[in-house]
């Protein structure tokens, strides 16, 4: 079977007035054609597992919610035995979850298992207390046995057949390292007598980078045995994900976990970036204000998780919560900070995978604020925009991308170092103060990651949308930094891991690129006994100098720019906490990136109060709150022909404000192509499409209790719609767009026979 592109290159190619030529032409031309898919396509099967969902318990049709895949969670008993009535009831293909710092582990710790007590392995804090994740459940050292305990567990789960698990939440406190097992593991790593992580900025350091090694370590022997057991005793492929939060939620709640050198597992197939409300709602600075702002720490989490796996051949899956894990919260909430999440996961356009909820249980059965007596459930107009979205999240895997004349090719470097120094608040302390300095954050900046904020919230609030690129990656994928003209780099709150890092760094600026560097080296971190610094009294290079040194510079520089063969470095001798201080310091330092533009051969970066992104047939918008200068187009207007995707109605609209701090996600009409009858948006899964001239007939399942809402086109409009047998509740034609709109109240999971009759 051949698609009609692949004639068109035919011809190109090859079609000249030579017989042979035309006749091996006519022969192509008459095999059969494929036909282009229609745009939106909502009819994809399950094989592409675009989709999913974690679960734990039994299946419910409450909450089946009819994604490609289902992540069944935990290895007892309980959850192995599940795994056929998950099969046979939601018809998703089977997958499986479950923790791998924490979890139902007692029979390992106890001694069950192997008959020796391993209650060493918790984590332990500096006061000699266990860490726990919930009583009698601790976080855990990943020691050997415990990796083979885990094998063990695991293998069944296997042998259940299932072929794609997930570990979630490789996670060691940075405050933790006290417990037994650590230091073991730290006489085997180091070959020295354990330090107390507390003792030292580079004693903190080290003990990071061991936490994280241990649970690289882990995972990769995890991943690898079970791969090799699925392989030889069934024959089978088995893929293994990890499920991790972003870089920069882990720097910023103070958790040390491998992050980018999972990428060089081979054990690994991928990850699941774990962003939801309850990470991007965590406060940050902007112009003095210490305050929540969920949509710009999303673009940041899910930027940095996107550059995570590019070059990487690795697949990711981006997590979105219509909740959140706090059950204090109200519905209203939720929703707004849902869309939030929602709308910058789709903007980051490096994926086309979601897992669409944790727990569905708790979004379609609970009921919020808990222990109110105020408390409901959810919506109904939520609940049906939630399974509208859940579908639509199947067809994001579009090839044309745009964000509309914002400035691109900007980056902020972060590197898994920035994990190593945390958990450290006295040996902040002793190096800060709470006097306001150009040159030196304060402690409370130290503490809430200010200088990572200072560097990437002034743009994103310009509309820039910045991304944040991933320093290790620069030694471990060739020409990873070729994508952008400006980087921005500080070592105020991380450190170069190789000193290879800055030798990259020196051949992307020499051929063109433009590097800002901001910092004074006033973090006492700088005193770890990196590469960069090898005497024990912290007097010797500091990392910014070691870098201007790897450029061919004076490692004295002094602030201001110097040319490095086709590129530039810009040296601003500014501790970067200061630009999140005022909006003058933010005005500063959006200056200084314009000017680093410029010097790059682009175009000044535009200043606007909102984010636009074309993804196919889909526009995504998010207009910015802070605005003091909004610019001359603000507020934000779209006019065209459009489907809402945020109301349970899905209305057609030709003028579409977006107000400061909303968002936007829209099908244009005008983009829609494919046949005269076909689905737009639906809030069931629509399978066994078929139309003809007398009508259209199909299936539609959805989670029970809900109500179904749909918009399709069709090339009239129809004398009846029946689901099921029954006449749907809500029918209304659009003919200006030539389709209908219908809604049902939906009483089963199962799949329902669909008619529509012309």
């Amino acid at each position: 079977m051949i698609s009609q592109e692949q004639i068109r290159r035919f011809v190109r190619a090859h079609v000249s007035p030579a017989a042979a030529c035309w006749t091996l032409f006519f022969s192509f031309l008459s095999a059969p054609l494929v036909a282009e898919p229609p745009v939106p396509n909502l009819l994809g099967d399950r094989q592409a597992l675009r989709t999913t969902y974690q679960q734990v318990g039994g299946y419910s049709p409450r909450y089946d919610i009819k994604t490609d895949g289902v992540m069944v969670y935990g290895i007892d008993d309980a959850a192995v035995a599940s795994y056929d009535q998950w099969r046979e009831k939601s018809g998703s293909i089977l997958q499986m979850m479950t923790g791998v710092a924490w979890g139902n582990y007692a029979d390992y710790l106890g001694g069950q298992w192997d008959g020796v007590d391993h209650w060493d392995d918790a984590q332990v804090n500096a006061g000699g207390d266990q860490v726990l994740h919930g009583p009698g459940v601790p976080y855990l050292c990943p020691s050997i046995s415990f990796c083979d305990y885990m094998i063990e567990r695991l293998k069944k789960v296997v042998d259940a057949g299932v072929d794609s698990i997930c570990l979630e939440e490789p996670e060691f406190w940075a405050f933790s390292g006290f417990g037994e097992s650590f230091r073991r593991q730290w006489r085997i790593y180091y070959d020295e007598e354990p330090l107390r992580p507390d003792s030292t900025c580079d004693a903190q350091y080290r003990a990071s980078v061991l936490k994280a090694y241990l649970y690289r370590r882990a995972l990769e022997r995890i991943g690898s045995a079970l791969k090799e057991y699925a392989l030889k005793r069934y024959g089978r492929k088995l893929t293994f994900f990890v499920a991790t939060h972003s870089l920069v939620s882990y720097t910023q709640i103070q958790m040390v976990s491998p992050e980018a050198t999972l990428m060089d597992l081979p054990g690994i197939d991928g990850l699941i970036a774990q962003i939801w409300t309850g990470t991007s709602r965590a406060p940050n600075f902007y112009q003095g204000v210490f305050r929540e702002r969920t949509f710009e720490a999303a673009m940041l989490e899910y930027g940095v998780m996107s550059e995570m796996v590019r070059g990487t051949g690795k697949r990711i899956y981006f997590l979105n919560d219509p909740i959140e894990d706090d059950p204090h919260h109200d519905w209203p909430d939720y929703r707004k900070n849902y869309l939030c999440t929602l709308t910058a996961s789709l903007m980051r356009s490096a994926t086309a995978d979601y897992e669409v909820a944790p727990w569905p249980s708790r979004v379609f059965l609970g009921k919020y604020p808990a222990g109110s007596p105020e408390a409901t459930g959810i919506p109904a107009d939520y609940a049906t925009i939630l399974n509208i979205v859940f579908q639509q999240l199947r067809d994001m895997d579009q090839q044309e991308l745009s964000w509309n004349g914002a400035a691109e090719g900007i980056g902020v470097l972060l590197s898994d170092s920035a994990m190593f120094q945390r958990g450290a608040p006295e040996l902040w302390r002793t190096a800060s103060g709470d006097v306001l300095e150009r040159d030196k954050a304060t402690f409370d900046e130290r503490l809430r990651l200010g200088g990572f904020f200072g560097l990437t919230l002034p743009l994103l609030k310009a509309g820039i949308p910045v991304e944040v690129p991933v320093l290790d990656h620069a030694v471990r994928y060739p020409g990873y930094l070729d994508p952008y003209k400006v980087l921005v780099l500080s070592y105020e709150f991380q450190k170069p891991l190789t000193p290879a890092i800055h030798a990259e760094l020196a051949n992307w600026v020499r051929g063109g690129g433009v590097l800002v560097y901001v910092g004074t080296g006033s973090d006492p971190f700088h005193e770890a006994l990196g590469w960069w610094n090898d005497n024990t009294a912290g007097t010797g290079k500091r990392c910014d100098t070691a870098l201007f040194q790897s450029l061919g510079l004076d490692p004295d520089l002094k602030p201001g720019t110097y040319p490095v063969g086709n590129g530039k470095l810009i040296f601003d001798a500014t501790d970067p906490a200061y630009y999140g201080r005022s909006k003058e310091s933010a005005d500063e330092y959006r200056a200084l990136i314009a000017g680093a533009a410029e010097a790059a051969g682009m175009e000044k970066p535009l200043q606007r109060g909102w984010f636009l992104k074309t993804r196919g047939p889909y526009i995504l918008a998010s207009a910015l709150d802070e605005q003091d200068d909004p610019s001359e187009d603000a507020p934000l207007t779209l006019r065209g022909r459009y489907v809402d995707l945020f109301d349970a109605a899905l209305p057609i609209l030709t003028e579409v404000p977006v107000p400061p701090g909303t968002q936007r996600w829209l099908l244009d009409l005008d983009r829609v192509s494919g046949p005269d009858a076909m689905p737009l948006a639906c809030a069931g899964r629509i399978d066994r499409w078929q139309s003809g001239d007398t009508g259209v007939t199909c299936t539609i399942a959805a989670c029970e209790g809900i109500t179904v809402a749909a918009r399709w086109r069709l090339p009239q409009k129809p004398a009846g719609i029946t689901v099921g047998g029954r006449s749907v509740d809500t029918l209304t034609w659009d003919e200006g767009s030539r389709t209908v709109y219908f809604s049902y109240a939906n009483d089963t999971a199962e799949e329902q026979e669909v008619t529509v009759t012309y």
